[in-house]
């Protein structure tokens, strides 16, 4: 544990969720003030290009390069991104990963790696048929991960 402190691991990807997670953690327990409790870990699971072509088929091993740079190229930004906004709050010590697999276990594995005590997330506020598709990676983590869940979600914009 680094200086004693608990690790808080926060997983982002290319949504707005994510990051409005992050701006939220950052202010709720990385104010100046707080002495913050917790060693920030930012992890981004990268999908494995296979994943994101979804084996189409012959020739599809030409596109894997394309694939494979573009997945890199988010990945980069968003951990650039990641970085700013820790800057900005003044959180100059959290560590950036970028794990290439499946979010939901890569989370989970995250957690066992970096003995965390607590794991954020961004709520992307599916619908339950999409959530029934793609198994929503909170209600993964929050059934598997060996720490507590937090989700954070952003508040409904009245119009």
């Amino acid at each position: 544990m680094a200086g004693g402190k608990q690790v808080m691991l926060l997983a982002i990807d290319d949504s707005e969720h994510s990051f409005y997670a992050l701006k939220w953690t950052l202010e709720h327990f990385f104010t100046p003030t707080s002495n913050a409790l917790f060693k920030l870990v930012i992890v981004h699971a990268k999908y494995p290009p296979t994943s994101v072509i979804g084996l189409a088929g012959p020739g599809s091993t030409d596109v894997l390069p394309l694939v494979e740079a573009d997945l890199k190229r988010t990945a980069e930004r968003l951990i650039e991104q990641a970085k700013e906004l820790c800057k900005e709050k003044g959180v100059e010590d959290a560590e950036f990963e970028v794990i290439e697999g499946d979010a939901r276990m890569v989370m989970c594995d995250a957690v066992d790696k970096h003995h965390a005590s607590l794991l954020v997330l961004g709520s992307h506020g599916y619908g339950a048929l999409k959530r029934v598709v793609l198994g929503s990676v909170s209600d993964h983590c929050s059934h598997h991960a060996h720490c507590s869940v937090m989700i954070v979600k952003q508040p409904k914009v009245h119009h």
